[in-house]
């Protein structure tokens, strides 16, 4: 089944302004949570075809919401790709070990995340 609605979670307003416009170009419906608190609030109203989380966030990191959902049955088959700034290879690998399937470092270029995107769908 293609990607076509996707969580967005993000601090920055200018990245969650930037992503959502690459993606609503591209046709994916896009829902917006600005922290952690916020993107479980988002899943419990609609379960998304993919999720984008950024890393560095109040509250609840990225690293632990990822985890987080990926440990909850409701969520385990929803694909988390990683977009943050943190660009070390330690980060990926824990990110990945948090349950991401996959991980984009900032600036994202965006036929590089749609490339990602698709290969889940």
């Amino acid at each position: 089944m293609p990607v076509q609605k996707i969580l967005l979670v993000d601090d920055s307003k200018t990245e969650l302004h930037y992503l959502s416009d690459v993606l609503e170009k591209r046709g994916y419906t896009v829902r917006l949570a600005h922290n952690g608190d916020e993107a479980m609030k988002r899943l419990g109203e609609e379960t998304p075809d993919l999720i984008l989380m950024d890393v560095v966030m109040p509250g609840l990191n990225g690293f632990q919401l990822t985890r987080a959902i990926t440990r909850d049955p409701r969520f385990a088959n929803v694909p988390v790709i990683m977009c943050t700034s943190k660009s070390q290879e330690t980060d990926k690998v824990w990110g990945l070990r948090q349950g991401a399937r996959d991980y984009i470092v900032k600036p994202v270029d965006p036929n590089e995340l749609v490339s990602k995107i698709q290969a889940f769908g």
